[in-house]
């Protein structure tokens, strides 16, 4: 019995030591997993405070606003506090000297320091997901913004504009940047920001850009290079507006969504070789075929390359370098969360600059059909919109009139007399020498990052 007692003495030994085991390991876990979505709350940024730090003011007394009405409990729901007060009123009171985050949540916080503590209780609590990022510009210079998950890049764009003064062209987009793949893209004016963004790494060197992209919407500015590619290039300039236009409305206003028959031989990387071979490719709405080895171009034959729906496209630098690819005019398929070198990235290679912007372009059509026509459609009407407020701004002023004589004229029963002077027409110049009048904010425009190629 002696024996029997000791043997499970040691069983309950062993079982409390593994335990204590798997309890370290959890909050240790925990503390991992914490930690890890506290390092995804921002984007470019070393750690959470510094990128709240980086928020103006606005933004932060915007952000502690918006999270306390996200966090604050329904009057008919019981709040925390009401349920835990029954069992917490048999103990004796505790006594601590360091305030509570809830005690500096109900405090009204004053210095940046106590706005930056109680927004990162509050982000800790927060249902919808949000971002602090870092908008780098080729100047140099960065711009700090809170994105949520609601937000789409339009939206971002539009804060981008109050911030910078810039422009406003529908040129101007937001790009995000991978250093170790060496590739680039876009983002969609109707993409919700925060949702590739959270695809990234948690030790990321990815950047995001603004930048003025004239290849953004180059497919709407002008169709027929794209509709039209087999033609010569003599009657595609003769093309005119109306023209334009009619082409567009028949690809992206009728019956079914009508995408460019792009095809031709392309150089493809092979999973895993060095070498690159030429097959020709074909694209459809649904993905890129292909020609298979002793095969014709007849739609029974071809074989399916990649499909678009889970894949996104991007343009490449210095791949001649990095891969010994045949040019530098390469661009990649791959899904949004692949960061890094994998072998389900598909590699393709255009002979010139031309052949690569009619692939990238066209693939974004298919992959995203009419939605593409109706950002670039929304696109033009703001930019249209904010130019004719500003053309209104800056007319000067109607020249007041004198009523008072002319009234008293008929009141005395006399014809009042219209001045026949002519008004002088607006002119730039009416205002030069004028030294109290503030100066308009210089416009941004920068210029592309230095080492990257305009498609």
């Amino acid at each position: 019995m002696d024996d029997i007692d000791a043997m499970f003495t040691d069983l309950l030994g062993e079982m409390d030591l593994l335990t204590q085991s798997l309890v370290s390991e959890g909050e240790a876990s925990e503390r991992e997993n914490s930690s890890q979505r506290h390092s995804n709350i921002s984007i470019g940024f070393t750690d959470l405070n510094e990128s709240l730090n980086e928020l103006e003011d606005q933004d932060l007394d915007a952000l502690v606003a918006d999270l306390n009405s996200k966090s604050s409990t329904p009057a008919s729901q019981p709040s925390a506090i009401t349920q835990a007060a029954a069992p917490a009123a048999t103990n004796p009171p505790q006594t601590n000297n360091a305030e509570s985050p809830r005690v500096l949540q109900m405090r009204e916080p004053h210095t940046k320091a106590d706005k930056i503590q109680l927004a990162l209780e509050k982000l800790r609590e927060a249902k919808v997901r949000k971002l602090i990022i870092k908008v780098l510009m080729v100047d140099g210079s960065s711009k700090t913004l809170m994105v949520d998950e609601r937000q789409t890049v339009r939206e971002v764009l539009d804060n981008l504009f109050e911030k910078t003064h810039c422009d406003r062209s529908i040129d101007w987009s937001l790009c995000e940047t991978n250093p170790e793949l060496q590739i680039e893209r876009g983002f969609e004016d109707h993409e919700y920001l925060v949702e590739p963004l959270s695809a990234w790494t948690r030790n990321t060197e990815n950047k995001i850009w603004f930048l003025s992209r004239p290849q953004k919407y180059t497919l709407f500015k002008d169709p027929q290079v794209f509709y039209m590619w087999k033609k010569d290039r003599t009657l595609l300039n003769s093309i005119n507006k109306r023209d334009q236009e009619l082409l567009l409305k028949e690809s992206f206003e009728g019956a079914s969504l009508i995408v460019p028959d792009i095809e031709g031989l392309l150089y493809l990387k092979e999973d895993g070789k060095k070498a690159w071979k030429q097959r020709y490719f074909v694209l459809r709405a649904s993905g890129i075929y292909y020609v298979p080895k002793g095969k014709t171009k007849s739609s029974s034959d071809l074989a399916c390359f990649v499909q678009f729906e889970k894949v996104n496209i991007y343009t490449t630098s210095d791949y001649k370098q990095k891969y010994r690819a045949p040019t530098d005019f390469c661009f990649i398929l791959k899904h949004p969360c692949i960061q890094k070198e994998s072998h389900y990235i598909k590699f393709l290679c255009c002979d010139d600059e031309h052949t690569l912007s009619l692939w990238v372009n066209s693939i974004r059509v298919a992959k995203y059909g009419t939605v593409l026509y109706k950002n670039y459609q929304a696109a033009v009407k703001r930019a249209s919109t904010l130019s004719s407020n500003l053309h209104l701004s800056t007319l000067p002023a109607p020249q007041p009139s004198a009523p008072s004589a002319a009234h008293e004229a008929t009141a005395n029963g006399d014809t009042p007399q219209v001045s026949q002077q002519p008004v002088p027409a607006p002119s730039s110049s009416m205002h030069e020498g004028d030294d109290d009048l503030p100066e308009p904010p210089p416009d941004f425009i920068p210029t592309p990052p230095p080492g990257r190629k305009k498609l």
